[in-house]
């Protein structure tokens, strides 16, 4: 039987497990869609390719299997790259298929002709020609092996149009079914010896553990080492819902006194980066540092590290527990957690002006908390923005592992109309909350109207606070507020534009009205958008300008 390129190369995504796929339409792709329609694989097609990509990493994040997504040649390649960046640097599996000009036009100008493979080298793991029509299972094969082993990543895979087209009898083709085999690493028991040294001599330690305690499925693990060695966690980006918010161990506004006093930090799936001062500031010089990452490139980045567990977090949290058994390991720190809690509890009681703040225009943690206050344990969250973000991941309580996303490691705002695509097409029975600032609402908030196409009731609140407020803030304290320049936006009715696009609207300006605008929001059953009128000067008269990256 002849099968064409498409056929084959949708064949192969079946061998995979492949149910949904994102893109957007383009005749270098266009054999691909078609095996799609007759596959019965889902096809959810974008309005811009930067949110096909962002939405198959956010596939991956709220399934832990690889997101597809498939774009035309050339500038539809382009458009995906920072999609690519976003989940190259968080290490996220992903599979991008490019369209690419005949092979019969090869240098001759073709329509959206250019080294696409190239210009996505340096955010893929691997990228991948099809030079066989035939071969077409073998590379979607390849390029799933590539994006699974080791540290995961994006991986870039491009079939010319000619090979897409090309009839193949079936029988010469092969589809690759038992070919790949999942590995798991635990370090050697000398370096497992010398952690549990690290925490035996440990008075005051601290857990910050990041995404990699998502992919290993290591929650139990990580919560039962806590509890063994009486230590707080704390959860940075894609960790967060690894602990759930309500459990003795875990603490998440006293992280910066913690780190401060401590005298060993056990580092999990999280890098010395920006978020943790570079390993630096606010870190005791002589505190002592356990790393346990699967990137080895990770460990010992920015500051010297004590011991580095290179492997899989749950299997090297295990081992260090089962060691610490085999002492009979004890431990009563006197208080040491209760401490803690007491200057958590006193963080929070600082926030609750703001959160129950009547001020109108609303402040952003009064936002934040009508938010808390209206989903559910199951509600699927994506924070995507600056302040929007800050602010919200301190008040917002996150019950499970993959319930909460936003821009990661790169910080790149615009993600998150992709992810709540993803994230509500793989949990269809789950809310699915976009928290978008107003200035990255104007960066893919037209995927609403994707949303809406394929029956994804997203609901999406806009903290329109007429800026780029994370900038425009610290702007004006450097250089005065009458140096204004690019942060200013205009209060734009977003939530007339989604009910234009055939959803369901709400603006909201009095803070008492947030809550019943949030519930009308979910019950609507439909894409929504509910528009908050923020104060660009709250955050400045309820807390001061602090905690800025940069």
């Amino acid at each position: 039987m002849a099968m064409d390129g498409g056929h084959l190369l949708v064949e192969g995504l079946k061998q995979e497990g492949v149910e949904v796929v994102f893109g957007l339409a383009g005749f270098h792709v266009s054999p691909i869609f078609n095996a799609c329609l007759d596959a019965g694989i889902k096809l959810i097609d974008v309005r811009h390719e930067q949110s096909a990509a962002h939405a198959a990493d956010g596939w991956a994040r709220a399934t832990g299997k690889p997101g597809v997504c498939i774009v035309t040649a050339g500038p539809g390649v382009t458009n995906t790259v920072t999609g690519l960046a976003v989940a190259y640097q968080a290490n996220v599996p992903m599979v991008l298929i490019g369209g690419k000009e005949p092979f019969m036009y090869l240098g001759q100008g073709a329509l959206q002709a250019m080294d696409t493979a190239g210009l996505v080298r340096t955010v893929t793991k691997a990228q991948y020609t099809v030079y066989e029509a035939k071969r077409i299972p073998e590379y979607v094969s390849m390029a799933y092996r590539e994006a699974l082993s080791g540290v995961p990543g994006p991986v870039y895979l491009e079939v010319p149009f000619d090979l897409l087209m090309f009839p193949v009898d079936e029988k010469t083709a092969w589809f690759p079914k038992s070919y790949r085999t999942e590995v798991r690493t635990v370090s050697e028991p000398s370096y497992i010896a010398k952690s549990a040294d690290l925490i035996e001599a440990a008075e005051r330690p601290i857990i910050i553990a990041g995404g990699t305690v998502r992919w290993s499925q290591a929650e139990e693990d990580l919560i039962k080492l806590a509890q063994q060695i009486d230590a707080p966690i704390y959860l940075n980006g894609m960790g967060r819902g690894s602990v759930p918010p309500d459990h003795p161990n875990f603490f998440s506004l006293s992280r910066g006194p913690t780190l401060g006093k401590a005298d060993l930090v056990v580092l999990l799936g999280t890098p010395m980066d920006f978020r943790l001062g570079y390993g630096k500031q606010k870190w005791p010089p002589n505190c002592k540092v356990l790393q346990i990452d699967r990137v080895p490139d990770i460990i010992g980045r920015n500051r010297d590290v004590d011991v580095g567990l290179v492997g899989d977090a749950k299997l090297n949290l295990q081992a260090i527990s089962a060691e610490l058994d085999s002492r009979s390991y004890k431990v009563d720190r006197g208080g040491y957690l209760e401490a803690i809690r007491k200057d958590e509890t006193e963080r929070y009681q600082k926030m609750v002006p703001a959160m129950d703040a009547t001020d109108s225009p609303i402040i952003h943690h009064r936002m934040a908390k009508a938010i808390d206050n209206v989903i559910d344990e199951d509600t699927i969250v994506i924070g995507d923005g600056g302040d929007i973000v800050a602010i919200s991941s301190k008040i917002i309580r996150i019950h499970k592992p993959g319930h909460w996303m936003d821009p990661g490691p790169l910080g790149c705002l615009g993600v998150g109309a992709g992810y709540a695509l993803a994230a509500k097409a793989a949990h269809p029975d789950k809310k699915v909350l976009l928290l978008n600032g107003d200035g990255t609402w104007g960066m893919n908030g037209m995927e609403l109207e994707t949303a809406l196409r394929h029956d994804l009731p997203i609901v999406c609140v806009v903290g329109n606070d007429s800026g780029w407020g994370q900038i425009r803030t610290p702007h004006k304290m450097v250089y005065g507020k009458d140096k204004l320049i690019s942060t200013e936006l205009q209060y734009t009715r977003y939530d007339k534009i989604v009910e234009a696009l055939g959803g369901h609207g709400e603006y909201v300006e009095k803070p008492e009205d947030l809550e019943p605008a949030l519930q009308r929001a979910f019950d609507s059953n439909t894409v929504a958008c509910v528009n908050v009128k923020l104060d660009p000067e709250g955050l400045e008269r309820y807390q001061g300008m602090k905690g800025y990256a940069f």
